[in-house]
């Protein structure tokens, strides 16, 4: 069966492609507007495309990293439509699977740990897997900027200043926060402080603005501004979630499929666990675990919105590629966002605290933290669900955002002292020596 491929040579200014089925009457205004990013994709093969930031296609490279390949998918994928054509390779993959010894699970449930934290250090997380894709296509179509959005503290926006920047591209971000801070310095704090170091530009817009323009006209109205001054943008949608960068997520099913194969061979999962922040991350593990023989469970925990939200927006994902498949169907979705998106309690702040003091795996508080909170509560209130199985759970990165949280966590930490040196201890000036 031949099908299309993703490789973006229509002008950069094409209205995005709006595929609603019959019940779209159904859906809110809110999820309908996030449709057009699962479809935007869409645009029919290049005839030429450039590919100057990246080494010629017509060499050999020594190293494989930050080069632009042609992208051959997995076997039990090929149906799907459209394929992508190239990948960019920027995460440090495939990166490793341990056991997690979390407390207090039920009887002979396991844990495993997929640490896609471990995936790089400035680009860390589940949003490399996305901009492999994503960034391949920019390139494609000879974008020399990207504009992307999200929170003031996005690892996305971070990820995606750092990818744009190794491959000699501009970025644009567009950040919100508060009314109160919209027209204040945003300040170096976490994933900031990457992102003005590698010359990210920073719009702020109030969470107030965000509600009532939304993502899509906010990256448009730059885009245009862009164009208007003889740019070439790129826009990559909130979290890289549209139906391209699902494909990050596809082809870690056949990386985790890999790493068993290469185990024992004794060991097979029979659910996977992650947190759903935008959608792409989950809609990939789930049509990939569903197509592939893995057939693990796909449990997702929303950190924002609701599971209702979600499963429409991951309907639209599948859509977007043809799965022929009902995302009900293939992965479960349950509501951890407790507060609110990056709003957390002293409870799921104590949590972080106990499993990174207990295991030695620093979750972060906006997605990791929440999912493996929402997860344990789960096992807790009804562990006949999870007894005996063997859970992988994937650790999407975020480290950075736990530097916002410091003033709340400050008080789980307090394990110092002034050390007691006693006056029979031997002094002399010089003794020790400071480099």
């Amino acid at each position: 069966m031949s099908c299309c491929r993703f490789l973006s040579s229509t002008p950069l200014s094409a209205q995005p492609i709006i595929i609603i089925g019959s019940n779209k009457n159904l859906l809110s205004d809110k999820t309908t507007q996030h449709l057009q990013i699962a479809y935007s994709s869409y645009s029919p093969p290049a005839t030429t495309y450039s590919t100057k930031p990246s080494i010629p296609m017509d060499s050999k490279p020594t190293f494989d990293f930050l080069t632009k390949k042609p992208y051959v998918p997995p076997s039990w994928a090929t149906n799907l439509c459209p394929l992508p054509s190239h990948i960019f390779s920027l995460g440090h993959l495939p990166t490793p699977i341990h056991k997690w010894n979390l407390p207090n699970l039920p009887k002979n449930t396991e844990v495993y740990l997929k640490r896609d934290d471990l995936s790089g250090m400035q680009l860390s997380g589940n949003k490399v897997r996305k901009l492999e894709f994503l960034l391949a296509e920019a390139v494609a179509q000879g974008a020399d900027c990207i504009i992307t959005i999200g929170g003031i503290q996005s690892n996305h926006c971070r990820a995606t200043a750092v990818a744009a920047k190794y491959l000699n591209l501009d970025c644009h971000l567009i950040l919100r926060t508060s009314k109160a801070l919209v027209d204040k310095d945003p300040g170096l704090t976490g994933n900031l402080l990457v992102e003005r170091l590698v010359g990210a530009h920073i719009d702020l817009v109030s969470k107030e603005e965000y509600a009532n323009v939304g993502s899509v006209a906010l990256t448009n109205t730059l885009k245009e501004k862009l164009l208007s001054e003889g740019r070439k943008p790129y826009v990559i949608p909130v979290g890289g979630s549209n139906s391209l960068g699902t494909w990050g997520y596809i082809e870690a099913i056949r990386e985790i499929k890999e790493q068993l194969e290469k185990g024992n061979g004794d060991l097979a999962f029979d659910d996977i666990v992650s947190a759903c922040g935008s959608g792409a991350t989950v809609a990939g593990l789930a049509v990939g675990s569903w197509l592939s023989d893995l057939r693990a469970k796909v449990h997702a925990y929303c950190v924002c919105d609701d599971p209702k939200y979600f499963y429409e927006f991951t309907q639209g994902l599948l859509d977007g590629i043809q799965a022929g498949i009902d995302s009900r169907d293939i992965v479960d979705i349950q509501n951890a966002k407790g507060l609110g998106y990056a709003i957390n309690t002293a409870e799921e702040l104590a949590f972080v605290k106990q499993i990174a003091q207990s295991t030695g795996v620093v979750l972060d508080p906006v997605y990791s933290g929440k999912a493996a909170f929402g997860m344990m509560k789960d096992m807790a209130e009804n562990p006949a669900k999870w007894e005996g199985r063997k859970v992988l759970f994937i650790h999407t990165g975020g480290l950075l955002g736990l530097f916002d949280k410091t003033e709340q966590m400050s008080s789980l930490v307090g394990n110092w002292r002034r050390m007691d040196i006693h006056e029979s201890v031997p002094r002399k000036e010089g003794t020790g020596k400071m480099f």
